[in-house]
């Protein structure tokens, strides 16, 4: 006796050692380290960050305002990506109930005849004439079977292997909400952009309107001139094809003023239809100071960092999961419940039965398939930080660029109002000279020409400027909150 007990522990012992043996994967894998991020911008350290206002603050025209309202409401690409929130969670709401016991709850019936030649078959033939059987207990040739009862299977959770299932889980809920506000910023930002376009389109028309009208009195000047003798019918021509290339200008912004007003109906998930806004908006001075704060905000004001951050740790957490795939696994099966061969006794006392049994398991056959799977977690996991190197060093690039931007466009600004000026001018100086003969028509036309490229180019800038006060509290990661 006691040799078979020495005999059964130093065979368990040999098979844990197997087991155990196989716990590590085959190779081994080395993470790429990340740059750190610069301590400022342009050596200074604000702590205050535009990014972390309201956008309703940022933006104060009551008529964008409701424009972006409607959009967070109705837009299409933001619905969509609210139900992905919702497979996250219920991703992980499964994850959650991994490390539990599962519980099933079945019925069956059957009937069975075994074969006369078998165990089973010799056994129920000689069990008929036991005297310790009564007539109820006595087992016919074709068997019938009935069983109800519960079935429950649990793997008990002892390395962590599914807690980090778990974790990853929870990290990918969290970076589809950061994928929603990420969302929300760009909506916020585009919209913002299409509305000054749509202002900035309407004083080009204005400007457009107001040379056409001068070049019409023009023309009646040099018509009568003509007729005095003074011009030719060359002046007249020249004069009348610039009316004609004015009058093209103005169709092709009514034109662009359709499309864009289209791009905003669109974003917010509504038929084409006119936008009303005020064009007079776009004559009001903007932000004279713009917040950047410091560059480590950025790990936390924008959307797209953090959403990288959180697949870093899902990441993490997967390779933490294969690596501990090596591991034994225990599980523990039960059932409990009715099981007979007489439907008359299925639920009674005597008809209860139950099983139980635990045990260790580990892979020895297809640790290659494991560490496939292992070292596809690790290539993902650091495809996942060099896409957070990239995040962040594309979030630090993006604000210094609207920085100098920002700065280069007040210089530019400077020079073509002064320019607008001086051209504006001129035009009153050419059109005196060329009522009196001392200036030709083609210097009023070319000076006409000028102050027309000049004002729109004023414009413009303007609208670059609105573009990059919209591009900077993008950059920064403001508008989800």
């Amino acid at each position: 006796m006691m040799i078979k007990l020495k005999y059964y522990l130093l065979s368990f012992g040999l098979f844990l050692a197997l087991m155990f043996t196989n716990c590590k994967p085959l190779k081994t894998y080395k993470q790429p380290s990340l740059k750190t991020m610069p301590e400022s911008y342009n050596s200074k350290k604000d702590s205050t960050n535009d990014a972390a206002i309201n956008w309703k603050s940022y933006f104060t025209d009551e008529t964008l305002i409701a424009l972006i309202d409607t959009a967070l409401t109705n837009n299409i690409d933001l619905l969509m990506t609210l139900q992905k929130i919702e497979m996250a969670q219920q991703q992980l709401n499964f994850a959650k109930v991994l490390g539990k016991p599962f519980v099933n709850a079945g019925v069956s019936v059957g009937q069975k005849r075994f074969g006369k030649y078998t165990m089973d078959g010799v056994g129920n033939y000689d069990t008929n004439f036991s005297n310790n059987i009564t007539d109820d207990q006595k087992i016919s040739e074709h068997l019938p079977d009935f069983n109800i009862g519960l079935q429950s299977s649990w793997e008990v959770d002892i390395w962590g292997k599914l807690r980090n299932k778990k974790m990853a889980a929870i990290a990918r809920y969290l970076a589809s909400v950061e994928g929603k506000n990420w969302i929300i910023t760009n909506l916020i930002s585009e919209i913002s952009a299409s509305y000054y376009s749509l202002i900035a389109l309407d004083n080009e028309l204005d400007i457009i309107k107001e040379t056409r009208n001068l070049q019409l009195n023009e023309l009646q000047i040099i018509k009568a001139q003509k007729e005095a003798g003074y011009a030719n019918e060359l002046a007249v021509k020249q004069f009348e094809s610039r009316i004609l290339n004015t009058r093209s200008l103005e169709v092709e912004i009514l034109q662009s003023i359709v499309e864009i007003e289209n791009k905003i109906n669109f974003l917010l998930a509504r038929y084409p239809q006119p936008i009303f806004r005020d064009k007079l908006q776009f004559t009001k001075p903007l932000p004279t100071q713009i917040r950047m704060g410091i560059p480590t905000q950025l790990l936390r004001n924008r959307p797209d960092v953090k959403k990288a951050e959180y697949e870093v740790m899902a990441a993490k957490a997967d390779v933490e999961a294969a690596r501990l795939a090596f591991y034994p696994s225990l599980n523990i099966n039960a059932n409990v419940g009715f099981q007979t061969f007489n439907p008359a006794y299925v639920v009674s006392p005597q008809s209860i039965a139950y099983n139980l049994l635990g045990g260790l398991s580990a892979p020895v056959i297809n640790r290659k398939g494991l560490n496939a799977d292992f070292g596809m977690a690790n290539a993902i996991q650091t495809e996942a930080l060099y896409n957070y190197q990239k995040s962040i060093i594309g979030a630090y690039t993006e604000v210094y660029n609207e920085m100098s931007n920002i700065k280069n466009l007040n210089l530019i600004q400077e020079l073509k109002s002064q320019e607008v000026s001086i051209l504006t001018e001129s035009i009153v100086t050419s059109t005196d000279l060329f009522k009196t003969g001392r200036a030709t028509y083609l210097e009023v036309l070319i000076t006409q020409t000028n102050a027309l490229q000049a004002r729109i180019e004023l414009i413009n800038v303007k609208k670059q400027q609105y573009d990059a006060v919209v591009n900077i509290y993008k950059a920064l990661g403001g508008g989800w909150r």
